[in-house]
């Protein structure tokens, strides 16, 4: 059994390694970001100016020829009237911007919309993408990344 002052002395021990290990991670955010990220492909989501947009991949395994995104848009304020194969771009890291291939779900219009936008797999293959959403009266893109 430790003694007071030997169980006090390991304690601080453990904060100290919990304390050194959140300030690594705090000093190198980007590099956890993607080590936590590398392969996962979950929901992301953007809230602004009363519209929430949910992103979720769909396919983006190895053997894909297209690359799906699930995407949810919800208001109780706008109309929903985002052409999406016009306004969404996937761009890729080594500077590629491609184009949606396809929109299978909601047509524009009302305050909830759904549906998948495929893009063609580039190749040679990313290591990461962003899926960037241009909304009409917004002054900048919802971006959306992951590393597939």
């Amino acid at each position: 059994m430790f003694s007071g002052q030997n169980a006090h002395r390991g304690s601080i021990r453990i904060s100290g390694w919990i304390l050194a290990s959140t300030l690594g991670l705090l000093a190198a955010p980007s590099a956890a970001l993607a080590q936590a990220s590398k392969g996962a492909m979950a929901t992301q989501s953007s809230s602004e100016r009363g519209v929430t947009v949910k992103v979720t991949p769909k396919l983006m395994g190895s053997s894909d020829s297209r690359w799906e995104f699930a995407i949810v848009l919800d208001t109780h304020s706008a109309d929903l009237s985002d052409d999406l194969t016009q306004s969404a771009t996937l761009a890729t890291d080594d500077g590629r911007a491609l184009k949606p291939v396809n929109w299978v779900g909601a047509a524009p219009g009302g305050h909830h919309r759904e549906g998948v936008l495929a893009f063609d797999v580039p190749a040679p293959r990313p290591s990461a993408v962003e899926l960037r959403i241009m909304r009409s009266g917004e002054s900048a893109p919802r971006i959306f990344r992951w590393q597939p």
